[in-house]
């Protein structure tokens, strides 16, 4: 049962705005992996919630035009997977 679940929420969130923004060579995995720790750490000091690419844009690690391609095609495979 919670296989089903899990293989559930990774289907709806299969394509994740980290996981694009490493293939398209915009950040490494371990900058991401970095940006996630200090999204957890924000959330866990009950301080307001910041998108992934808000903190990479912040450490400039991402810059505006890098973020917005991948929240495109965020937003691509979203449709695709609805229709």
């Amino acid at each position: 049962m919670p296989n089903d679940i899990t293989d559930k929420l990774s289907q709806k969130y299969d394509r994740r705005f980290g996981q694009i923004a490493v293939e398209k060579n915009f950040v490494t995995s371990e900058k991401v992996k970095q940006a996630l720790l200090e999204q957890i750490d924000d959330n866990l000091a009950q301080k307001p919630h910041r998108q992934l690419g808000r903190i990479l844009l912040e450490k400039g690690w991402m810059n505006a035009q890098q973020v917005e391609a991948v929240l495109v095609e965020v937003a691509l495979s979203e449709l695709y997977r609805e229709s």
